[in-house]
């Protein structure tokens, strides 16, 4: 039922708005471009629409595309509004969502994250996919639409596939995941290009953030087998932090030798930015749910902690054993 009502969607309407998550990562700007080059091989006018910002180094995939960062301001027209690479109207930040939930016009849900809220009248949801990109797949594939991915669509698609799944050494691969590589491939995606675009990009500043945050911030519990890391806005400031220069810090942790779960915390203006991951059938998700405001995925999940950072360390020090 809900693919006949995409389908009738995608045919009746040509003028589509693209959203997707805050803090964009490679998943969402795979999923939007994707999204985007299959809009314009359908002939549809379209807009990605980011409600802030994106890291520098994902901006290059975005070159050729229509897209513009949120702003209150402005008037954005269209008859079909996507929601890419999240399932709630509260991961667009305050004010996008509010503008997101006061339109009315049919709104369109493509995610892979547990537990979508009710916030769109066609919500495709598939939480056993590795990335929001394979849910993409998926749904070209039931509207047996494959034939529609080129070269354009491939980039895109394989960039969520690469971020989301730590480039394919998460659980959440699958056969499925390898097969949907592989006819990318086919189509001549160079999908070396792409993993030097995401990993080799580095500042100078940038690694010895990461260097100092690996060296300096990294407090291990092995009776727990956890460790966390943190970095404070003044810390930031000293290597003139940019915009995804701490991406993936927090899987460090699980390269170590008996440890099995991370937390890296990040201070911003706002308050602090935690991210949580796992392996070996230790799960995250209920706790950064229950104690920071969080969701994700039962290995990798994100929390928002208002005040300082060593107080939301204190809390979650507190948490630890729950952890």
């Amino acid at each position: 039922m809900t693919q006949n009502l995409l389908r009738s969607a995608l045919e009746q309407h040509n003028k589509w708005l693209i959203t997707t998550h805050k803090g964009p990562d490679g998943d969402a700007v795979g999923s939007v471009v994707a999204w985007a080059a299959y809009a314009k091989q359908l002939s549809k006018d379209y807009l990605i629409l980011f409600p802030d910002q994106p890291a520098a180094y994902l901006c290059p995939f975005l070159e050729g595309y229509e897209w513009a960062v949120f702003s209150a301001d402005k008037a954005y027209s269209g008859d079909l509004l996507f929601a890419l690479d999240y399932n709630a109207a509260s991961r667009l930040g305050e004010q996008m969502a509010v503008w997101f939930e006061e339109q009315t016009l049919t709104k369109v849900m493509l995610d892979h994250h547990p537990n979508p809220a009710p916030f769109v009248q066609i919500p495709i949801s598939i939480p056993d996919a590795c990335s929001t990109t394979e849910v993409i797949y998926h749904v070209l594939e039931d509207l047996e639409q494959l034939d529609q991915i080129d070269l354009a669509m491939a980039k895109g698609l394989y960039l969520g596939l690469m971020t989301d799944t730590g480039s394919f050494r998460f659980p959440s691969v699958s056969a499925y995941t390898h097969r949907m590589t592989a006819h990318l491939l086919a189509l001549g995606l160079e999908q070396h290009l792409i993993h030097e675009a995401v990993y080799d990009v580095n500042s100078v500043t940038r690694l010895q953030l990461r260097g100092f945050a690996i060296a300096e911030k990294l407090k291990l519990y092995p009776m727990q087998r956890l460790g966390i890391m943190s970095l404070s806005k003044e810390e930031l400031k000293r290597f003139d932090y940019q915009k995804g220069d701490t991406e993936g810090l927090v899987n460090v942790i699980l390269s170590i030798e008996g440890y099995d779960a991370g937390v890296f915390l990040l201070e911003t203006e706002e308050g602090v930015k935690l991210s949580f991951r796992s392996k070996g059938g230790r799960f995250v998700y209920e706790f950064a749910q229950t104690h920071f405001n969080g969701g994700g995925h039962q290995y990798a999940a994100g929390g928002f902690e208002n005040g300082s950072l060593k107080e939301t360390l204190a809390k979650l020090e507190s948490l630890i054993d729950q952890l």
